[in-house]
């Protein structure tokens, strides 16, 4: 079984990488993370597999022999193949850099193949579920104020594709809140947002209600029952019981209500450029996994309502 290296040379060669990659900017603190643990992984695995404890020129020296081991390990480990191509394109970011570093090719590495695994699509829920999810939402407690404190955080969510990280960041200080809200995503990137009026009223109506805050008051707009900060667990809860009482299936999330807001505008004729730049994505692959869902559902459609005429014809690619 792998463990972390414990070699000092390696070791410091994987924290000057990540030093690097920090000083570029970009990359959040948990994908750093990630990177650390998936590489750490790697390195701990080659020193066990060598036998000894091992250096720059070991790095260099490793081939098709190794990376193969290390990923037949890793799969015995019940590494899924989705996780193993995350932890091969950390293995790869860090031997280009060393190869740029120390100027060798490290080719044995950057060809290897990551293993296939179907990609994910995101779930999105109907405009009439989601609509029903929100007015649902508005009778979970007993108290006004925390009804509509969960209703403006999950109109956020399905009205401007927030994160909930991000809606839940949101400072008192912005509010009444304008027609547009700078919103600071994933890697520190920056966008700016559009705020439906819908989205506007549900705060506001939330901001009159709570105790414990007032119009651009200091602290965070969205409070727990005490006064603090609010955890996303407790949205999590009241969306939770919610999809229970309407009986929507367990992937109606919190984040589901984001992947509504892309799927629906995209369906009401959004361009992908347009809703990357309003979801904050870094790259444009990410946002066409909307397209294969509205395709997706237009197949279902086909087959719903043309039964008797086989298989639907092959869409056109967006």
């Amino acid at each position: 079984m792998a463990t972390p290296t414990s070699s000092s040379e390696p070791a410091t060669m994987l924290e000057d990488w990540l030093l690097h990659l920090r000083a570029l900017g970009g990359r959040a603190d948990k994908t750093i993370e990630a990177y650390r643990r998936d590489v750490s992984g790697f390195l701990g695995f080659m020193q066990t597999y060598q036998g000894a404890p091992i250096t720059r020129q070991h790095l260099q020296d490793i081939g098709l022999r190794e990376m193969r081991a290390w990923m037949a390990d890793a799969r015995e480990r019940g590494l899924s193949a989705r996780s193993l191509a995350r932890a091969l394109s950390a293995v790869k970011g860090f031997f280009r850099w060393l190869g740029d570093m120390d100027n060798f090719e490290a080719t044995a590495v950057l060809t290897v193949r990551a293993p296939r695994f179907q990609a994910r699509l995101p779930r999105p829920l109907a405009p009439d579920k989601a609509r029903a999810l929100i007015d649902t939402l508005d009778v979970q407690h007993d108290t006004d104020w925390l009804n509509a404190r969960d209703v403006a955080v999950v109109t956020l969510l399905y009205g401007c594709g927030l994160r909930i990280s991000e809606a839940l960041s949101l400072s008192a200080q912005l509010t009444p809140l304008g027609e547009s809200i700078r919103i600071r995503g994933k890697g520190g990137k920056e966008r700016l947002v559009p705020v439906l009026p819908v989205a506007r009223e549900a705060v506001d109506t939330y901001v009159r209600l709570c105790p414990h805050l007032s119009p651009g008051g200091p602290g965070p707009l969205f409070r727990g029952v005490r006064g603090g900060r609010l955890n996303p667990r407790s949205i999590q809860k009241a969306m939770a019981a919610t999809r229970l009482q309407l009986g929507l299936p367990a992937s109606a999330t919190p984040h589901a209500m984001r992947h509504s807001f892309a799927t629906h505008l995209l369906a009401a004729g959004g361009d992908l450029r347009t809703i990357q730049e309003l979801l904050g994505h870094a790259s444009l692959s990410t946002t066409q996994a909307y397209t294969a869902v509205d395709q997706a559902r237009l197949m279902e459609v086909y087959a719903r309502t043309h039964p008797d005429l086989g298989p639907p014809p092959t869409p056109p690619a967006k």
